[in-house]
């Protein structure tokens, strides 16, 4: 009963929020504007794409045929007018890596990410705010202890997170906003009978929804009109997302850090660096050992997740 009235107010929010767009958007039903024309609105869409490939033949050196791609779609629409201030953002990431002599093509990015902020402004620079997030994957993702075998260990919306909260938002300026939300409920979905039965992802073993009730915090800079030659081409983004449980270990932090730098060759050429560092305390994770030429999977504990894609490749903007 009480997941279900916790629930209930995450989407309440939510439908809250979309129906407030549809007030203060009357004037955005023409797709045929330019968003520059939308009073109060600004839009804006990236597609980008990298591409690795490796041909080897008769090499002495040594090496493996390979080729990988990684394809991101990144889209805002934001909404300031008087007192009123509504963020929307809406990210996909994907990417897969085939490797000669390998059984199984693998997945190196697969991210679904969506965010709604609306906030009321009391004074300068501060908003009562509300948010909701949403998180998940597109396709199963595996370990792979040989290259021959592999293991699931995790799927669509396995996990989920869905993160409803309500506190204050100071913006200083256009390129930060510190989010602090001291009510705040936190919804983690295993949709997947095996994972859940395994109790993945810090869901109790046979459940499928795990509930958390604590604060948040989520801090975004973002930069991308740098004065000095060197740096004009280049963009910078970082989000922090900080969750402590209330009901239970608040002190183990939940850490969600992103971080992204692109560089702006020509009109369509860009090179990007794109860090993801994770800490749970409730996923545990262990590590393969091969000492003695044997594959056996250590203790599993909570541990630093990190990822690191590096890229030339094209990007879009529209």
């Amino acid at each position: 009963m009480k997941i279900k009235l916790l629930l209930s107010m995450v989407f309440s929010m939510f439908f809250f929020l979309t129906s407030y767009s549809q007030i203060v958007d009357a004037e955005a039903k023409l797709k045929t504007q330019t968003k520059d024309s939308l009073d109060g609105w600004k839009k804006g869409c990236v597609i980008g794409a990298n591409l690795a490939q490796t041909s080897l033949t008769h090499w002495a050196a040594g090496g493996q045929n390979s080729f990988a791609i990684n394809g991101v779609y990144s889209a805002f629409a934001n909404y300031k007018k008087g007192k009123n201030a509504w963020d929307n953002s809406f990210d996909l990431g994907y990417g897969i890596l085939s490797q000669e002599g390998v059984k199984y093509t693998k997945k190196t990015d697969d991210k679904v990410d969506l965010l709604s902020k609306y906030g009321r402004e009391v004074r300068k620079s501060f908003y009562y705010a509300a948010l909701l997030n949403f998180k998940t994957q597109m396709t199963t993702g595996y370990k792979y202890p040989t290259d021959s075998t592999r293991t699931k260990i995790s799927n669509f919306f396995a996990p989920a997170y869905i993160i409803g909260a309500l506190g204050v938002d100071y913006k200083p300026n256009t390129h930060l906003s510190i989010f602090a939300a001291p009510i705040t409920t936190k919804f983690t979905f295993v949709n997947d009978t095996a994972l859940s039965n395994a109790g993945a992802f810090g869901v109790a073993k046979g459940e499928n929804l795990k509930s958390e009730f604590g604060g948040y915090v989520r801090i975004i800079y973002t930069k991308n009109d740098f004065k000095g030659e060197f740096m004009k081409n280049v963009s910078f983004t970082t989000k922090l997302d900080l969750f402590s449980n209330y009901i239970k270990d608040p002190q183990n932090i939940v850490v969600n850090w992103e971080t992204l730098i692109a560089l702006k060759v020509n009109k369509y050429i860009n090179v990007n660096l794109n860090t993801h560092l994770i800490y749970d305390d409730k996923i545990k994770i262990g590590e393969d050992s091969n000492d003695n030429g044997t594959i056996e999977e250590v203790e599993k504990k909570p541990r630093v997740q990190f990822k690191e894609l590096f890229g030339v490749g094209l990007s879009f903007k529209f």
